[in-house]
């Protein structure tokens, strides 16, 4: 209990102080005149005055509050390597029992660096913050640091942590650690896919001899694409080809070194986005007729596509006495489009076209060729495919998945996904598919074939097929054996996907990656990965993913959707994840491509030596310790906080009121009384 005493005027400062003055000069006139009582009569006037001031007698009640000491323990991937986590863990246990022989400290561990993060690298300093969030300053005995040293949110001054104490730091690891890690220098953000891009970068060695001739391996989205010998800490660059749209992820690894910390960062990784120039179509019509609008207006609302259009309104040898100068606008270069320049395509579709006589049957050899070579043909079939000039009867009859009948049935019905086109990702839940009957518009006609090769996705009643897809050679074809699909884009009893449908179907004979159908994918959402399997099986082989540390885990996919097999689980560390299923591989990152955390791997004091200086704490090694912790001192008072086998916490005497006592000395009966005894006193004197 402390006790004190206050104040509270009964009239106006400026008034008491007033009446103060006037009674000083009447006590000293009074004790000047040395008359009778005067003493007396100083005390009664001195007595008068405080009765105004009204003075009071307080007690506090105080409770002594404890100091506060933050221990942050670095649980970052950082300290995964060699004995480090087993150093901190004996570190920690050692400390905590010094510490718990200070009673009036309270101790607040914090793990910090243990989840994927949102951002890079080791934040020691954030978590400490986050811990004092509610502690005065005056109350912080000091922070103590169980890392490897390697921090990346230091502060960069003392002031800037918010209250004065010291910082200490107990670092793991081993003086003198080995390294090796892949610096890059340039790295391009993206790439025309056809071309190359050159990629910078530099083998860096930590603790070993410089110069040194060490092996590289260079590959794209898993792939082998160079083997070069670089010299350790001179600068190098790759070329790589950008093969297709998207992202091309490009790692560059080097052999390992002898007795190296860790072979993590002997590997960076590169992304480039893959950026097509433009989709050259070759768009062939025959006669005009109603859907013929619905592939010029599909491709030429794609600003990626890069369209050539030509319409053949009729044979060249009809003659009906036109002028030649009326009969088109521009000729059909054939020679130019089907000999000199065909490979510059990645599409041709031919839309109801019947030989005409127009192309000659060597164009139709040199489109074959094209296709076996990695081309794609998309044939849309009318009337035209069972007439006598059918496109079936020149030389890509070898390539065609299907023969006419001669024969076309016409009848109102739903085209229904197959089996296999539930599965397929040209035709996987097309919006409209779930219900029965689909929610789009009946077709009118379905032409008849047989000896059906690749892929039917779509039928018609009695299995006829509406969309067949096959590969030929390294090329693929699709023939869709309706023209009414113009129906859906009219919106015809409500329409039809009919923009999915056929934007999904083009970038397939485009071999878009994500329209595969045996395809091994991962991606990161949020903070999860996401592994998903495309097949056409029933099912899928378990995946064994890869960490950016190098563990392995098995994981079995679960069907998603038919054709589509997952699993998703927790991305827990920064960097580049692996996945394979034995045939097919993936590779996805999080957060940067090149995590700060891997960058540099061997432990140091250097790092926090500036911010535990400027605290007056100091730094240590584990291993230059008994037990791996220094002996811990609570000091009082001075600027010396650290020794050398020693650390201090600045102990501190902080108290909160808890109760309050208040005895008015002027007020009621007591007032009176000291009062009355004062002018009493004085009258008793004089009367003498």
């Amino acid at each position: 209990m402390n006790l004190g005493l206050s104040f509270d005027p009964l009239i106006p400062l400026p008034w008491l102080a007033a009446v103060g003055g006037v009674a000083l000069l009447v006590v000293a006139l009074v004790l000047v005149a040395r008359a009778r009582g005067a003493v007396f009569r100083a005390l009664a006037i001195v007595l008068a005055v405080l009765a105004l001031a009204n003075p009071s007698l307080t007690s506090e009640e105080r409770e002594p509050l404890s100091t506060v000491v933050v221990v942050v323990v670095d649980k970052s991937a950082s300290q995964e390597f060699g004995d480090r986590a087993a150093m901190t863990e004996a570190a920690r246990a050692e400390l905590k029992q010094r510490l718990e022989r200070f009673p009036n400290a309270e101790v607040r561990w914090v793990e910090a660096g243990s989840g994927s993060g949102e951002v890079d690298g080791t934040r020691l300093f954030t978590a400490l913050s986050a811990a004092l969030a509610d502690v005065p300053p005056e109350r912080v005995a000091g922070a103590i640091f169980l890392t490897d040293g390697r921090v990346h949110d230091i502060p960069a001054t003392a002031a800037a942590l918010g209250f004065r104490a010291p910082v200490h730091a107990i670092v793991s690891g081993h003086p003198g650690e080995r390294d090796r890690r892949v610096a890059l220098t340039s790295t391009p953000r993206f790439g025309i896919v056809g071309q190359t891009q050159t990629i910078g970068y530099r083998v860096e060695d930590e603790g070993a001899p410089a110069g040194a001739r060490v092996g590289v391996t260079v590959r794209r989205d898993g792939e082998v694409v160079a083997r070069p010998i670089v010299t350790a800490g001179q600068p190098a660059e790759v070329n790589v080809e950008i093969t297709h749209a998207g992202p091309n992820i490009v790692e560059i690894e080097a052999a390992g070194l002898q007795d190296e910390l860790t072979p993590v960062n002997n590997r960076a990784a590169v992304s480039i986005d893959g950026v097509r120039d433009k989709l050259r179509v070759l768009l062939v019509s025959g006669e005009p007729h109603v859907g013929e609008r619905t592939w010029r207006n599909l491709l030429k609302s794609d600003a990626n596509v890069d369209l050539v259009h030509f319409t053949i309104l009729r044979p060249p040898e009809k003659q009906d006495g036109t002028p030649i100068n009326e009969l088109s606008l521009i000729a059909f270069p054939t020679r130019e489009l089907f000999q000199q320049k065909i490979k510059d395509f990645d599409l041709i579709i031919f839309d109801r076209y019947a030989q005409q006589g127009v192309l000659p049957m060597i164009y139709f050899d040199n489109i074959v060729r094209y296709v076996r070579e990695g081309g794609a043909v998309l044939v849309a079939a009318g009337a035209d495919y069972v007439s006598d000039g059918s496109i079936f009867q020149t030389p890509l009859e070898s390539i065609l998945p299907a023969e006419p009948t001669g024969r076309m049935t016409e009848q109102p019905y739903h085209a229904l996904l197959t089996a296999a086109g539930q599965r397929h990702p040209v035709t996987r839940a097309l919006p409209g598919s779930e219900s029965n009957p689909p929610h789009w518009s009946r077709f009118f006609r379905v032409i008849d074939t047989v000896g059906a090769k690749g892929t039917s996705v779509l039928n018609a009643p009695d299995d006829k097929p509406v969309l067949l897809l096959d590969r030929v050679g390294e090329g693929r074809v699709a023939l869709l054996l309706s023209d009414h699909i113009w129906l859906w884009a009219r919106g015809y009893e409500g329409g039809g996907p009919y923009i999915d449908l056929l934007r999904r179907l083009s970038h397939w004979l485009m071999k878009e990656p994500d329209l595969e159908e045996e395809r091994l994918r991962m991606v990161a959402r949020g903070g999860d990965v996401v592994i998903e399997r495309q097949t056409m099986g029933d099912a899928v082989n378990p995946v064994t993913v890869t960490t950016p540390t190098g563990q392995t885990r098995t994981l079995t996919l679960a069907a998603a959707e038919p054709g589509l097999f997952r699993a998703t689980f927790p991305a827990d560390t920064l960097g580049l994840w692996r996945a394979t299923d034995g045939t097919f591989s993936a590779l996805v990152n999080v957060g940067p491509l090149n995590p700060r955390e891997f960058a540099e791997v061997t432990s140091t004091t250097d790092v926090l030596k500036p911010i535990v200086t400027a605290t007056n704490g100091g730094v240590w090694r584990m291993a230059d310790l008994t037990g791996g912790v220094p002996r811990v001192v609570a000091v009082r008072s001075g600027e010396r906080y650290a020794g050398t086998d020693w650390m201090g916490l600045a102990m501190r005497e902080v108290s909160v009121v808890r109760g309050l006592g208040l005895f008015p000395l002027f007020a009621g009966l007591s007032g009176l009384l000291i009062l009355m005894a004062g002018i009493a006193a004085a009258w008793a004197r004089e009367g003498r």
